[in-house]
């Protein structure tokens, strides 16, 4: 299994669902395998329609990588999801209005990015409740969709994510775009390899958890990304 950088989760102890969730981040794909059970528990993993791609940012909002991101996106007439961190929104609250104006869609990742199989149960609910009432404070939205740090849930993320109507969104292709082996070229075909109707394609606008300036190779991978896509006549969609 290859290592995931700075940013990979420690091993923990956790059930066998735990630790299947933390290798369907590891390995992508891996989810594929086990669909009944991510069904059962409500992880979505494919575009809400099934058909097109939906095109997702986790880690930012960024001064530079968010910033980046949506200007190619909006010069290629592109809207994505991004999955905001509380934290780096109180850093950069600009941009989170930004995005809105731009038409994408405001997702939750977490207020602080860390292993949700660390947390307790109480520590859950005061992550997710403070990145909340900040992304509903800076951006006026209120999110309906909610991915977790590394792909990795606990019992209560997910009991909590259902209470509060949100659609818990892994993903089904993504770039590796935070290894620091990581080129613009590598994204781009990791994802295109991965893609086809009805993909949630998985990218980082952000290197506050990855590798230092891995945002830089995510905004040169974009264009070839889309234009690669557009070639394949997928269409980009809503989450």
């Amino acid at each position: 299994m290859s290592t995931y950088d700075h940013r990979s989760p420690a091993p923990g102890d956790g059930s066998a669902l735990a630790r299947a969730a933390m290798a369907s981040y590891l390995l992508p794909g891996l989810a594929q395998v086990w669909p009944r059970l991510r069904e059962a528990l409500g992880v979505e993993h494919r575009t809400a329609s099934g058909a097109g791609y939906a095109l997702t940012f986790d880690d930012g909002p960024h001064a530079q990588g968010t910033a980046a991101v949506l200007d190619v996106l909006d010069a290629a007439g592109v809207r994505a999801t991004f999955f905001l961190v509380g934290e780096q929104l109180r850093r950069n609250p600009a941009l989170g209005a930004e995005i809105v104006a731009g038409g994408h869609t405001i997702g939750l990742h977490c207020d602080r990015h860390r292993n949700l199989l660390r947390l307790t149960p109480p520590q859950v609910r005061a992550d997710l409740d403070r990145a909340q009432a900040t992304i509903e404070d800076l951006t006026g939205r209120s999110p309906g969709l909610y991915r977790p740090p590394y792909g990795i849930l606990n019992a209560s993320a997910l009991r909590l994510a259902r209470r509060r109507g949100w659609r818990t969104l892994l993903w089904s292709a993504w770039g590796r775009d935070w290894q620091a082996r990581a080129t613009p070229a590598s994204i781009a075909t990791l994802l295109a390899a991965g893609a086809d109707e009805g993909s949630v394609l998985l990218l980082h606008d952000a290197d506050d958890y990855s590798a230092p300036g891995s945002w830089r190779r995510t905004a040169a991978a974009l264009p070839r990304v889309l234009e690669t896509l557009s070639e394949r006549g997928l269409e980009p969609v809503p989450a």
